[in-house]
């Protein structure tokens, strides 16, 4: 071919293509470049932030637009891009990415765009009781919510009496790596077994959503076996992007799991969802800014990194009656590095929730289980989120502990303490170790009251300290094989009465006397 011929051939097809129809251009594109999981994409002019396209490629992938630019847009590319090429049409799809919501999806594994991963049947949307929603929706607003005023019972001591969650509460659980954060999370969703168990109306269950983030496939694993064993996957939805799933699917993976808890929140009922975690949630969504060449800011974390968790997290509220009186309560996750809480990401998301957990690590490795800083730990919604019985017996707690705390590192140093200094450390590690529990073991609410009973009324001081958890595990045993009654009155009355509480000194002082720690 000789050099006039290629250059007609070219001109021809400069013609053509600035000769297309405009409206093509409006729904349809072509990609120009594509690498490392973005595609820069020619047309597309009526195009929004956050619309769906697909490539025109033999597997049909599907992309999330990022990016407006002057010439292009910058699309991230949601799967594999070892099959979209230069030249490859691009079509509009949707202006949000949308997600599978419902009762079917209860007990399923599914991936960060809703899609089952379990092997289980497929769901489509001809599924019965399926509903399409949008992952994007805007957050309740005031006159649509309602304060705080239900308990979210995660079935943990130390939480419910002392750092306590309620139905809409967005509550973070932070802390270093292999401190027992996720344990705590899974210790929530195990607990709601009991308390569905105990609703007397369907209105009154809890559904779960773990969303899992850039995880290994095998703790995965792990947790829905976990899950299965216990009974929790007939109200649980599993939602992962592992580590091995590209940027975008992590990214949007806490947005689905969002939006299956709002379906519920939305029928009148309650969910509760839980991030684990948002710091790599972040990370994946750096990644992708900076593939963009959006500028880095401080961390290299892009200036919206705020946006799009407290986009999220805003998304959980407790509906007013006259919405259906429906909640959605978030458990976000957040790691940090050495104890740091005044990173980046850990202040970004402390300043959206309402109050923090966190787990510290000095704590864990004295074998303090779950290893909670009563301190630094807070729940601003307090006793709102609490029944009178568990108020009656958690008043002095954390006052009790704080003080233990402080008293701890000082009487260190002193050789001679007097009385009342004596007094206060001996009470101090027994309602330390009254508050220790195992992994995934919960309490129902009115165990709980009773253990906490048990140790404010000074009956801990009895009894060695190596013994306090066997004997309030003693008198658990005896008081469900021998006074049922005082269970199921606490239960349904959500107090202690004069009469509740006589029953249970004299139920405690007669135990007392026949309590062998040997045989306990």
């Amino acid at each position: 071919m000789n050099p006039t011929e290629l250059a007609n051939i070219i001109k021809n097809e400069i013609n053509s293509f600035i000769m297309t129809d405009k409206a093509t251009l409006e729904n349809e594109g072509v990609v120009i470049k594509v690498a490392d999981g973005i595609a820069r994409v020619y047309g597309l002019n009526s195009i929004k932030i956050n619309a769906v396209v697909e490539f025109d490629c033999p597997s049909k992938t599907r992309g999330l637009v990022l990016n407006l630019e002057k010439n292009s847009i910058g699309v991230v590319i949601i799967g594999s891009d070892s099959s979209i090429k230069e030249g490859d049409k691009v079509r509009y799809i949707a202006d949000n990415p949308e997600v599978y919501c419902g009762k079917p999806l209860l007990g399923r594994v599914v991936d960060g765009i809703g899609r089952p991963i379990d092997g289980l049947d497929p769901i489509t949307a001809n599924t019965k009781n399926i509903v399409i929603r949008s992952i994007e929706s805007p957050a309740p607003d005031i006159i649509s919510r309602r304060s705080i005023h239900e308990p979210m019972y995660t079935g943990i001591k130390a939480i419910d009496s002392l750092i306590p969650v309620g139905k809409g509460q967005r509550e973070l659980i932070i802390g270093d790596r292999q401190t027992g954060k996720t344990s705590v999370a899974i210790s929530a969703v195990l607990n709601q077994k009991k308390i569905n168990e105990k609703a007397k109306i369907p209105y009154e269950k809890i559904y779960c959503i773990y969303v899992c983030i850039g995880q290994k496939m095998s703790s995965v694993a792990k947790l829905v076996k976990k899950l299965t064993e216990e009974g929790a996957m007939e109200y649980t939805t599993v939602v992962v992007a592992s580590a091995s799933d590209p940027a975008p699917m992590q990214f949007l993976a806490p947005y689905t799991g969002c939006t299956i808890g709002e379906y519920f929140r939305d029928n009148g009922m309650h969910s509760l969802v839980i991030y684990d975690d948002l710091s790599k949630h972040a990370v994946a969504y750096r990644q992708m800014s900076l593939l963009l060449r959006r500028p880095p800011g401080r961390e290299a974390y892009p200036g919206d990194i705020f946006f799009i968790h407290s986009r999220l997290l805003e998304r959980a509220a407790k509906m007013s009656d006259d919405k259906g009186g429906g909640s959605l309560t978030a458990l976000p996750i957040i790691e940090t590095s050495a104890g740091d809480v005044s990173a980046y990401i850990p202040t970004n998301v402390i300043s959206i929730t309402d109050g923090q957990i966190f787990l510290e690590t000095e704590l864990f490795n004295k074998g303090i289980r779950p290893a909670i800083n009563i301190g630094i730990s807070v729940s601003r919604v307090s006793s709102a989120a609490q029944d009178k019985a568990i108020k009656q017996v958690s008043g002095g707690i954390k006052l009790d502990l704080a003080q233990y705390r402080e008293m701890e590192s000082f009487s260190q140093m002193a050789s001679d303490l007097d009385i009342s200094t004596q007094n206060l450390l001996q009470r101090g590690r027994r309602l330390t170790e009254l508050l220790k529990q195992d992994d995934n073991e919960t309490f129902t609410m009115e165990e709980e009251v009773i253990a906490l009973f048990i140790g404010i009324k000074g009956y801990l001081e009895k009894i060695d300290i190596d013994n306090v958890l066997s004997f309030v595990g003693y008198i658990m045993k005896e008081i469900r094989e021998h006074s049922q009654d005082i269970l199921d009155e606490i239960y349904d009355k959500k107090a202690i009465s004069k009469e509740i509480e006589d029953k249970l000194h004299q139920f405690i002082e007669n135990r007392l006397e026949l309590y062998n720690p040997v045989v306990a």
